[in-house]
């Protein structure tokens, strides 16, 4: 590293938790993996020792920087190494361009990758590597995975990685950070929340109460736990179901999960002048329920009916109305009959775990009249047998009204997200 920066890394040095020190110090070996809590220092440190190998990395192999998309890997990794605040000095001497392919740290060549799929080994093929920054590792195709490790060619080529918790069979976890033979040329470093000495006590005590059950124990506690048991286990009947409704300070969407042979389960959210979420209202079709096969207009049409009588809200209209992506045709039919649809993102633990960061701070409430959703939600579970296989994901299993929900707030959260009460 240049003498010039030596004054700002010992400023820099001086504002870590002994935690990232000591990482940092120790980061000497072909795998080097921090792991743990979120908010806990470990991206920060693994960013800075990246920082540290760059200028001494070998100049016979070319380095790279990955993340599940590039996007994701300038809002986690580059952008905080460009800000003055958090690497002093050196921030000048990172140079990027968000979108960009490649950027330049202490002006060598850096390609900056995005893989989100199998397919994304491709773009490291035939590379020699000098040296590899992979965030948020766990997201990556295992593939490419492998693949990196075999471009690490160049002499004293290494690799700095982070990452949350996951399943304790997700293949990070099962066929490096527990296999002995890999441990041997590994250094891991765990992190739990508390680690990090710098955060706030009411922050930290904010992020412990967002999250319950499995995203306390992987994003709290830097846990390896399975999926297993309720999904939201930390919904409450006794305070988080109301026969009252506040005012609505303004709508906020209309989740719909649509079914031909499936039930149609759409949910009407709205944010109330206490800036909680409430589910308001309920629109429900299961055939089994009748001898009557809706059409796709039927559906539609008995939608719209539902939205212009809305019990003691008359006719509402919100600004969204989040569809099943994969629901395209019935996203026409919606149009036609005046209402404005927009396909839903359908990221599930993402969505998953929003919501239960909502129940968790009691930010979102439901009527006592939306009995399906109701029932849903008191039986909502992770599948065990994807469990087995390291994968995290819900029982498909009477979950429509819980896929509407979700729809309806992780879509629209940053509608939202900021009018919201803080957590008691």
């Amino acid at each position: 590293m240049p003498t010039s920066t030596a004054r700002s890394t010992q400023l820099l040095l001086e504002r870590f938790t002994p935690v990232q020190i000591r990482s940092i110090a120790a980061a000497n070996r072909r795998i080097n993996l921090w792991e743990g809590a979120v908010s806990s220092g470990k991206t920060i440190a693994s960013a800075w020792a990246w920082m540290m190998f760059v200028p001494q990395a070998s100049t016979t192999g070319e380095l790279v920087m990955i993340g599940k998309t590039r996007d994701a890997l300038y809002r986690n990794v580059l952008q905080p190494m460009m800000n003055p605040e958090i690497f002093g000095e050196l921030a000048a001497q990172v140079e990027y361009t968000p979108g960009a392919v490649t950027c330049r740290i202490f002006g060598r060549l850096v390609h900056v990758i995005g893989a989100n799929d199998i397919k994304s080994e491709n773009k490291i093929r035939g590379m020699t590597c000098a040296g590899a920054y992979v965030d948020e590792a766990t997201l990556l195709p295992e593939p490419f995975w492998d693949m990196l490790l075999t471009r690490m060619r160049a002499v004293g080529a290494r690799i700095y990685a982070s990452t949350n918790p996951d399943a304790p069979t997700h293949w990070l976890k099962a066929k490096f950070i527990d296999d002995p033979l890999q441990r041997q040329t590994m250094k891991v470093f765990s992190f739990e929340l508390d680690d990090n000495t710098h955060l706030d006590a009411p922050y930290v005590a904010h992020i412990k109460a967002s999250h319950s059950g499995l995203f306390y124990k992987r994003f709290v506690l830097g846990q390896w736990v399975a999926a297993q048991g309720a999904i939201y286990d930390m919904f409450d009947h006794a305070t988080q179901v109301v026969d009252i409704l506040p005012q609505m300070h303004r709508w906020i969407s209309v989740g719909i999960d649509y079914g031909a042979t499936n039930p149609t389960h759409a949910v009407l959210v709205g944010l109330g002048n206490d800036r909680r979420l409430y589910v308001v209202s309920e629109y429900r079709y299961a055939r089994g329920t009748s001898n009557i096969t809706l059409t796709q207009a039927d559906t539609s049409r008995r939608i719209v009916r539902w939205l212009d009588d809305v019990p003691h809200h008359g006719r509402v209209r919100p600004p969204y109305v989040v569809v099943d992506p994969s629901a395209a045709s019935f996203k026409t039919q919606l149009l036609q009959d005046g209402l404005n649809p927009t396909a839903a993102d359908n990221s599930v633990l993402d969505g998953i775990r929003l919501v239960s960061n909502l129940l968790a701070n009691r930010q979102l409430v439901i009527h006592s009249s939306c009995r399906e959703l109701l029932k849903e939600i008191a039986s909502y579970t992770w599948d065990p047998k994807a469990a087995l296989d390291g994968l995290d994901a819900p029982l498909k299993l009477n979950d429509h009204g819980m896929d509407a929900l979700r729809y309806a707030l992780f879509t629209t959260r940053l509608l939202w997200q900021h009018q919201l009460r803080l957590a008691a």
